[in-house]
């Protein structure tokens, strides 16, 4: 999604001042991180990962690593990263 399209979605809900841009990047937690001024585990990370024939989106603690026995006990299968146009 594009930050404008973001902006327009967070504008019907009356949110658009929560948005927060950077000058620098913020494309991992490391770099989300040291643009605010806080630790990694403050960061909320979005991971997307193919389940059948759809993308699931988990939004976990920027420290936090998926447990691979947990995800294939609650979705029957191995986490495998989406989006990536590769599945």
């Amino acid at each position: 999604m594009s930050i404008q399209r973001a902006r327009a979605y967070l504008t019907t809900l009356g949110m658009q001042d929560r948005i927060r841009e950077f000058s620098v990047s913020s494309a991992t937690v490391e770099l989300a991180a040291s643009a605010l001024g806080v630790e990694g585990k403050r960061i909320a990370k979005t991971l997307s990962l193919w389940l059948e024939d759809r993308v699931i989106l988990l939004v976990a603690a920027g420290d936090a690593k998926i447990d691979n026995a947990k995800y294939r006990h609650r979705f029957g299968k191995k986490a495998k990263m989406g989006l990536s146009g590769n599945r």
